[in-house]
């Protein structure tokens, strides 16, 4: 003990950090760089972590806005968050080898919004509108057979086809506790609308937020590692309030806001679906040039999940 500096408290929720999707896109880039070579690119982030981003730059990897960045000649990789069905039929138009690290359970999404198209039924998807997997799930139908649902007014207001069956889908990325009232909202208003087989916010949202859930009345304050333009990392923080404990996002070690953590003597951290174990400990660190601190680690559960990497990079690597 350090009888100079305040003692801390540092609660660690489990599950935090990468879930089985974000690790298998961050794989795919990482291989496709030792297999394929320098420059691999990139169509958006990979995942939503500037940290991630940057250290795959610094192996190779090139990333662009649009397929237009990408030069003939080079592999491609789709961002974990799914494209629209445009996107891949252009890169195959363009003879471009390209790889999906669209999140299986995205996918899984994708799948269920064609068979509905398909059966006739219009779509109301609930997700934030702008959101890379908003944009890439609408980019799998049709224009116009779905509509999105961002908000409980617009769950109570949406108006829909008087000609065709309902059904709906939801963002992978969501606060289950504001989903579930939209949801609500949706089925008193649709009583015949039609449910997924089984819930679309993901196992890794899902357990995230219930760690969140399960410490937050023992803090006095939550710090969430992740970035301002992750989802699951955003939707960490509003848990957390909800529960009545203030929270912030934050980036790195170095954005510690040792004036925001005056008077906190139990203090939550937790970590987004996209942010690196290694940020965890970097702002553990920041955190004992300040306290004499202490750590405990709170698991809800263990996850042991895994998903398959593209064909193309399980199979033997051509001979030279």
């Amino acid at each position: 003990m350090d009888p100079s500096k305040p003692l801390l408290n540092v609660l660690i929720a489990a599950p935090r950090g990468f879930c089985a999707g974000v690790d298998r896109a961050i794989r795919i880039v990482e291989l496709a760089l030792e297999r394929y070579g320098t420059p691999v690119y990139v169509r958006h982030e990979i995942v939503h972590n500037k940290f991630v981003v940057e250290s795959l730059k610094s192996k190779g990897a090139i990333f662009v806005a649009e397929l237009d960045d990408v030069p003939d000649g080079v592999p491609v990789v789709f961002s974990a968050h799914g494209v629209p069905k445009a996107v891949p039929a252009k890169a195959e138009a363009r003879g471009l080898f390209y790889l999906d690290a669209t999140c299986p359970l995205v996918s899984k999404v994708h799948r269920q919004a064609e068979r509905l198209i398909a059966s006739g039924h219009h779509i109301l998807f609930v997700g934030h509108a702008g959101h890379p997997e908003v944009i890439g799930t609408f980019g799998q139908v049709p224009q116009g057979r779905m509509t999105l649902v961002e908000t409980l007014v617009d769950a109570e207001t949406v108006a829909v086809p008087d000609d065709a069956p309902l059904a709906f889908l939801t963002q992978t990325t969501l606060s289950v506790d504001d989903t579930a009232e939209i949801v609500a909202a949706l089925s008193r208003r649709f009583p015949a609308i039609q449910a997924p087989r089984r819930e679309d916010i993901c196992y890794a949202t899902s357990n995230r937020q219930a760690a969140v859930k399960a410490i937050a009345a023992r803090c006095d304050a939550m710090l969430v590692i992740g970035a301002p333009n992750s989802s699951n990392s955003l939707r960490l923080v509003e848990v957390a309030e909800r529960e009545g404990t203030r929270a912030q996002l934050i980036g790195r070690g170095g954005d510690v806001d040792f004036d925001w953590l005056d008077e906190v003597r139990t203090l939550g951290v937790t970590a987004g679906a996209s942010a690196p174990e290694v940020l965890v400990n970097e702002i553990i660190d920041a955190f004992r040039t300040h306290y004499d601190v202490t750590v405990e680690k709170v698991v809800l559960r263990e996850e042991n999940v895994s998903f398959k990497l593209p064909r193309e990079l399980r199979e033997a690597k051509p001979a030279a």
